[in-house]
């Protein structure tokens, strides 16, 4: 069976983040709730998950392991969003704040479309 779009849109996602994580890591960094340790490698080994869940996803064989494993990272990584969301408020960019808030939401989406992915493999 073919990857539903929405695991597609997922799965170049996690490409473009995951590669992003290991090459600018230090984006990520103001992202990290305090009470997370060691900031550089969770950073480094979210983006290498992010990439190996991609990878896998791509795979029918892998896929059903993949799906589940990319649900778990998107809730895995929830903290670091709210943690934008709340960071971005003290900005002066409206742009910013709405964009860091209205993404929260798109995690459900994600999360749903990864595990249909992992469920039709």
């Amino acid at each position: 069976m073919s990857l539903p779009s929405s695991a597609k849109v997922v799965t170049g996602a996690f490409v473009v983040s995951g590669t992003v994580h290991l090459v600018k890591p230090e984006v990520f960094e103001p992202l990290m709730p305090a009470w997370v340790p060691r900031h550089r490698e969770v950073i480094i080994g979210s983006g290498v998950a992010e990439l190996i869940c991609a990878a896998g996803m791509l795979h029918p064989r892998t896929r059903k392991l993949a799906g589940y494993a990319s649900a778990a990272l998107l809730l895995g990584v929830f903290p670091g969003n709210v943690q934008m969301a709340l960071d971005a408020q003290r900005s002066d960019n409206s742009a910013l704040k709405a964009a860091s808030w209205a993404r929260l939401p798109l995690q459900l989406p994600m999360i749903r479309g990864v595990l249909k992915a992992a469920r039709s493999a």
